[in-house]
C-alpha cells in the first residue's frame, strides 16, 4: 500500500539559473539532513518576543527554562525518530531546545524518505553542488509536525561579506593613511572601559579556519591579552584553515581578531559549519542553545539576498533569531557589501537586501568610509564619515527594503531617500540599523596566513558591535538582547553619529536613520547609557 504524502509548505525549489545537470547523484553517497519540528507553545513564545519588539521589559529566560516551555514535545520527536528507521536513517542528535533532529544516510534513502530526486549541478560561481528540483514531501502523518527539511540541497547559501585591499605597507592611523587596527577604532568610536570578561561572543563561520599562531601573533602585536577561542564543530563542520586570506580563513581570522582585539575578556566560541542552508541555521541554532559556551552576543558575516533563499529556510532561520530574543542573546548580522543590489538575481537594478541581516530579531551592520585625525593616542578622533561606497569593483555597504518582513513597531515612522531625491515610507523592515567603518579604503588591520592586511566589509562591522555588546554586558551583569526598541527612541538618537552624504545605489544617506548607515556610527559610551549600562569611555 503506498503511504500518502504532502508537500511540505516552503520547501519549492527553481533549477539555478545558469548551471548545468551533470548526472544523479550516487546513491551509496552519505548526506547529513536538519530536519526542524514544531513548537507545541510557539503561539506564546511568538507573543513573548513581540513584548520585547514593542519595547516592554520581558526578563529573558535561561536557556533550561526555554527549553522546558518552548521544547519540542517529546512525542513528536518520536515520531521523526520512528520515521527514519522505516527508511533506514541514522539519528545524529536530537535538540528539544533547538527543535531538530539530524539525520545521516545514504542518497538512495533519503530519496525515497522525502519524494525527491538529487543530482549534481555545475555553475559558473557556486561550482558543483547536489541540488534538486521541486518539494519535498513528507508521510501525512508527519504533516504539521516536520517545519522544515534542509540539507538535501548544499548548494553554497551564504557568501562571507569582507574585501581585501590591495597588499601594502602597514601603516599607523593618519589623515594620509586610513588603515585603523581595532582598538583605535575602539577609541574613535568611544567603546565603554571594560574587556568583556565573564561574556562570550558565539561567531558563526561556513568554511575556513584559523590557526593558534595568527592569534598569537597578532593580539601580542597589539599589546592585548589572547582570548579564550572555543571551535565548535556543527554537522560535520570544523576549523579547516587553508592559509587562503581572501577566502573563508580571511573571514574567520577577521571575525575572532575584531572581536577579540575588542573584549579580550571574553571566550569567543566558533560555530563552524557547513555553507549550506542546513548548516548556517543548525550553527545558528547550536549558538543559541548552547548550555557549555553560553553566547550573550552572536556575531554573523555571512548572507545571501533574500530572493536566493526557500520560504521554509527564512521562516526557520527568522523563528531561531526569535529564539535569541527570548534568550536574551544579541545577534549582530552584516548587511552585505554589495550595495543597494545585493548581487541578486536581475542586476544592478533590482533592490534586495541580505538575509539574515533583514531579519527584524538581527541587529543589521552597515557601513562606512572613516577618515581620522591625529597620529594616536587621545589625539586620534574622527574627522569625516560617509556612507561606503567604493564603486563596483570596490563594494559598497548593502541597505534597502525587506521583501520578507513587515515594518517592525520601532522603524513604523522611517522613510527612505531614494536617488530622485524621493523619500518614501518603508514598505518593510529597513536595512541596517546601525553602521560603522567597512571600506577596505580606511579597513581593519589584521594577520591571515601570516600576512598583516588590510580589510573592509560589513563582515568587520558585526564583530565590532559584538564586542561592545559583550563589555556593556560584562559591566552591568545583564543582558541587552534586542536592542533596537532601545537605540531607535529619539532620546537615543545622539547615541550614533549620524552619517549625512554618500549612497549605496538606490538609496541616499539623509539626516536620521537611511537606508546605508541606519542610525550612524557608534558612540560606545552613549550606547551603553541608552541600554542602560555605563557610560565610561575606553
Amino acid at each position: 500500500m503506498t503511504t500518502a504524502r504532502e508537500q511540505l509548505a516552503g520547501s519549492h525549489r527553481e533549477p539555478v539559473k545558469g548551471s548545468t545537470r551533470l548526472g544523479p547523484c550516487d546513491p551509496g553517497q552519505t548526506l547529513h539532513v536538519v530536519i526542524t519540528v514544531r513548537r507545541p507553545a510557539e503561539g506564546a513564545l511568538e507573543q513573548a518576543v513581540q513584548k520585547v519588539a514593542r519595547g516592554e521589559r520581558v526578563e529573558p529566560l535561561t536557556r533550561e527554562a526555554f527549553a522546558q516551555h518552548f521544547g519540542a514535545a517529546e512525542s513528536d520527536l518520536a515520531q521523526v525518530q520512528a520515521f527514519a528507521k522505516k527508511y533506514d536513517l541514522h539519528v545524529d542528535q536530537v535538540d528539544a531546545a533547538a527543535s531538530t533532529v539530524i539525520l545521516s544516510g545514504t542518497v538512495e534513502h533519503f530519496q525515497h524518505a522525502f519524494g525527491v530526486e538529487l543530482s549534481h549541478y555545475e555553475h559558473p560561481k557556486l561550482g558543483r553542488f547536489r541540488g534538486r528540483v521541486g518539494y519535498v514531501t513528507v508521510p501525512a502523518e508527519l504533516s504539521g509536525i516536520v517545519t522544515a527539511v534542509l540539507g538535501l540541497d548544499d548548494r553554497p547559501q551564504a557568501r562571507p561579506h569582507f574585501r581585501t585591499r590591495p597588499a601594502i605597507e602597514p601603516r599607523r592611523a593618519t589623515p594620509e593613511a586610513e588603515t585603523f587596527t581595532p582598538l583605535q577604532l575602539g577609541q574613535l568610536y568611544n567603546f565603554p572601559s571594560h574587556d568583556g570578561s565573564g561574556q562570550c561572543i558565539g561567531v558563526i563561520e561556513l568554511g575556513g579556519g584559523y590557526t593558534s599562531s595568527d592569534l598569537t601573533q597578532y593580539f601580542a602585536a597589539l599589546g592585548v591579552s589572547a582570548p579564550t577561542i572555543v571551535p565548535v564543530s556543527v554537522a560535520g563542520g570544523k576549523n579547516s584553515p587553508t592559509g587562503e586570506a581572501n577566502g573563508p580563513d580571511g573571514e574567520v581570522t577577521l571575525d575572532i581578531e575584531i572581536a577579540g582585539a575588542l573584549a579580550p575578556g571574553a571566550k569567543i566560541a566558533a560555530y563552524f559549519a557547513p555553507n549550506s542552508d542546513a548548516g548556517f541555521i543548525a550553527a545558528v541554532k547550536q549558538a543559541i542553545h548552547d548550555r557549555t559556551n553560553k553566547p550573550s552576543v552572536i556575531s554573523i558575516s555571512w548572507g545571501a539576498p533574500e530572493s536566493s533563499w526557500t520560504p521554509q529556510a527564512i521562516a526557520q532561520f527568522n523563528q531561531a533569531l526569535q529564539e535569541a530574543t527570548a534568550l536574551g542573546v544579541t545577534v549582530c548580522a552584516a548587511a552585505g557589501d554589495s550595495g543597494s543590489s545585493d548581487q541578486a538575481a536581475g542586476g544592478e537594478d533590482v533592490d534586495v537586501v541580505d538575509f539574515p541581516a533583514s531579519s527584524p530579531y538581527a541587529l543589521a551592520c552597515g557601513g562606512t568610509r572613516l577618515r581620522a585625525r591625529g597620529a594616536g593616542g587621545a589625539g586620534l578622533s574622527i574627522e569625516s564619515e560617509v556612507v561606503w561606497n567604493d564603486g563596483a569593483s570596490g563594494g559598497a555597504t548593502g541597505g534597502g527594503v525587506s521583501a520578507q518582513f513587515p515594518v517592525p513597531a520601532w522603524q513604523n515612522t522611517l522613510k527612505v531617500t531614494r536617488a530622485s531625491g524621493q523619500h518614501v515610507a518603508l514598505a518593510g523592515r529597513g536595512v541596517p540599523d546601525v553602521a560603522a567603518d567597512a571600506s577596505p579604503s580606511s579597513g581593519y588591520l589584521v594577520l591571515v596566513g601570516g600576512q598583516q592586511i588590510a580589510v573592509g566589509g560589513t563582515s568587520a562591522v558585526a564583530p565590532l558591535f559584538a564586542a561592545l555588546f559583550a563589555r556593556i554586558i560584562a559591566a552591568t551583569g545583564k543582558p541587552v538582547g534586542l536592542v533596537q526598541p532601545a537605540l531607535y527612541r529619539a532620546a537615543n538618537a545622539k547615541a550614533f553619529h549620524d552619517i549625512t552624504q554618500g549612497n549605496n545605489g538606490s538609496f541616499f544617506a539623509a539626516p536620521g536613520w537611511d537606508a546605508c548607515t541606519g542610525l550612524g556610527s557608534p558612540d560606545g559610551s552613549k550606547i551603553a547609557a541608552a541600554l542602560g549600562g555605563a557610560a565610561g569611555g575606553s
